[in-house]
């Protein structure tokens, strides 16, 4: 799928179905947070955003778990700018050491799994002690998951969905909401 313009991009925000409002998403940042701290503070964990969705998510959960961690990212691509699963390719491995420690991986979305389930069994050969992962959205799908989450956020209907960290044809990863395609 290409890229859309800007008057496109404007026009498919104005036809797509709010799914969660901005007041949704910050109360499901602020119970995340305190879930997440409750579990690893005291764990120096070494936190894994996966790019480039979760840059939204991990830019407003950081500040607010209050705890040292160790940061860096990680980039495995799936999807590209289409709307559907592809082959799995790692664009940046893991840089930090993982070796005995505790990781928490950070994603925008767990849709199949799939791309989850290849970033954890990444981490844990690298030797990682444990590898936890929190999901801003898990998405409802009538099969089988790949792999699940330990902290979830939101849940989504099975809708193809955009905005926090989301993309539809690479445009409005910025929004502060998160909104379905219409008719998808």
């Amino acid at each position: 799928m290409s890229t859309m313009s800007a008057e496109e991009a404007t026009r498919v925000l104005q036809e797509a179905d709010l799914i969660h409002s901005e007041q949704n998403v910050a109360a499901a940042l602020q119970r995340l947070a305190v879930e997440i701290t409750e579990r690893l503070a005291d764990q120096h964990p070494l936190v894994l955003a996966v790019m480039g969705g979760a840059v939204v998510f991990s830019g407003q959960l950081l500040p607010r778990l209050k705890f040292p961690l160790d940061f860096d990212y990680i980039h495995v691509s799936r999807y590209g700018r289409s709307t559907s699963g592809g082959a799995l390719r790692w664009v940046a491995p893991p840089k930090e050491n993982v070796a005995g420690r505790v990781v928490l991986v950070l994603d925008d979305i767990l849709d199949e799994g799939v791309t989850l389930a290849a970033i954890r069994e990444r981490v844990m050969e690298l030797g990682a002690q444990e590898c936890l992962a929190a999901v801003f959205t898990d998405k409802a799908i009538d099969k089988p998951k790949a792999s699940h989450a330990d902290f979830v956020g939101l849940q989504l209907p099975n809708r193809y969905v955009f905005g926090f960290g989301m993309d539809v044809k690479g445009k409005w990863r910025n929004l502060p909401a998160i909104y379905a395609l219409a008719g998808h």
